[in-house]
C-alpha cells in the first residue's frame, strides 16, 4: 500500500462529544493546517448530518472485539470504583471503555503518520510540523504539579499506522484479570514504555488555568485539552473558574475564531477541589 500522506485524527463515540468534533474540526480550520481531519465514529455515529457539514472524512468503525470479562472490568462503574476521578468531574456521558477503540487509528495504513487529538481539545495554532516527530511522541499529564510530566496523557500523540503494531497491541490489551487505571493512556504508557514527551504546550489541560497559571502563556499554547468537564456541558461545575477557557472554546464553535480578547489567569490562582 502506498504511504504518502499524513492526517489529523479523533475519535466519536458517543453523540454527545459531537459538539467537541465539531470544535475541533473548525479550529483546524482557523489554524490553516495542512493536513486533513479523519474523525473515527463508531456504529452509526458516523451518519450524523453535522459530521458531513464539516470539512473532514468521517470513517466508520466498529467497537473493538473485546472479552465479556474485559467490558466488565471498564465499565464506568466498575473502573470509578477500582481508581475513582478524584481531581474533576467526569460528565455523566462518559464511557470509559469508548476510549479503547482509538487504537483502531493504527489500521489507517494508507497514512505515515497521524496525529491524534482527542475530540475536546482545540488546536489554536497551527501544528502541522508535529508530523515531522516519530511514534510514540506523546503529550504529558500536567495540570497539578510539575511532576505530572513523567506521566503519558493520551490526548495528544503522534503514531505510524501498521496492521501488525494493531495485532500487537490487541493482544496485549485483553488478557485475563488485566485492568488499565486511565484506560487506553495507562495502556499506551505500558506499550510505548519509551514513549517521547511533546511539550505541554501541544496540550495544555485546563487546569493549567488555576492549578499552574504561570504556565499559561497564549502566545505559546498550541492546543488546549478540556479534561474533565467539558466546555458545552450544561451545568458545567467549573464554569466560574475555567470562564475565559470556556468563552474561547464557544468563540470558535460559534465564529471559526478565538476572541479579540484573550485575559491571563488569576495570579494568585489556589487549587481548589
Amino acid at each position: 500500500m502506498k504511504r504518502v500522506k499524513n492526517s489529523y485524527v479523533t475519535l466519536l463515540t458517543n453523540i454527545d462529544y459531537l459538539p467537541g468534533v465539531q470544535a475541533l474540526a473548525r479550529s483546524l480550520t482557523m489554524c490553516r493546517s495542512k493536513w486533513p481531519l479523519i474523525v473515527l465514529a463508531v456504529d452509526d455515529l458516523a451518519a450524523q448530518p453535522e459530521l458531513a457539514a464539516l470539512d473532514c472524512t468521517v470513517r466508520a468503525v466498529a467497537p473493538l472485539p473485546l472479552s465479556e470479562g474485559f467490558r466488565a472490568r471498564h465499565t464506568r462503574k466498575a473502573q470509578h470504583l477500582r481508581a475513582p476521578f478524584t481531581k474533576g468531574n467526569k460528565p455523566q456521558f462518559h464511557d470509559p471503555l469508548h476510549n479503547f477503540s482509538k487504537l483502531r487509528l493504527w489500521e489507517l495504513e494508507q497514512f505515515n503518520k497521524v496525529v491524534f487529538l482527542d475530540a475536546d481539545a482545540l488546536v489554536i495554532r497551527n501544528i502541522d510540523h508535529l508530523f515531522e516527530l516519530d511514534e510514540f511522541t506523546a503529550a504529558p499529564n500536567l495540570y497539578e504539579t510539575m511532576s505530572d510530566l513523567d506521566r503519558m496523557n493520551s490526548g495528544v500523540f503522534i503514531a505510524e499506522p501498521n496492521r501488525q503494531t494493531f495485532d500487537a497491541m490487541l493482544a496485549a490489551l485483553d488478557r485475563p484479570d488485566v485492568f488499565w487505571e486511565r484506560t487506553d493512556q495507562t495502556f499506551l504508557q505500558t506499550f510505548f514504555p519509551k514513549w517521547r514527551p511533546l511539550s505541554y504546550v501541544y496540550n495544555t489541560l485546563q487546569y493549567v488555568w488555576f492549578n499552574l497559571p504561570h504556565l499559561w502563556h497564549w502566545d505559546r499554547i498550541h492546543v488546549i485539552h478540556y479534561q474533565y468537564e467539558k466546555p458545552w456541558e450544561q451545568n458545567n461545575p467549573k464554569r466560574e473558574r475555567l470562564a475565559p477557557l470556556i468563552d474561547a472554546w464557544w468563540h470558535v464553535m460559534q465564529h471559526g475564531r478565538l476572541p479579540d480578547k484573550l485575559y491571563a489567569p488569576p495570579k494568585a490562582a489556589v487549587s481548589q477541589p
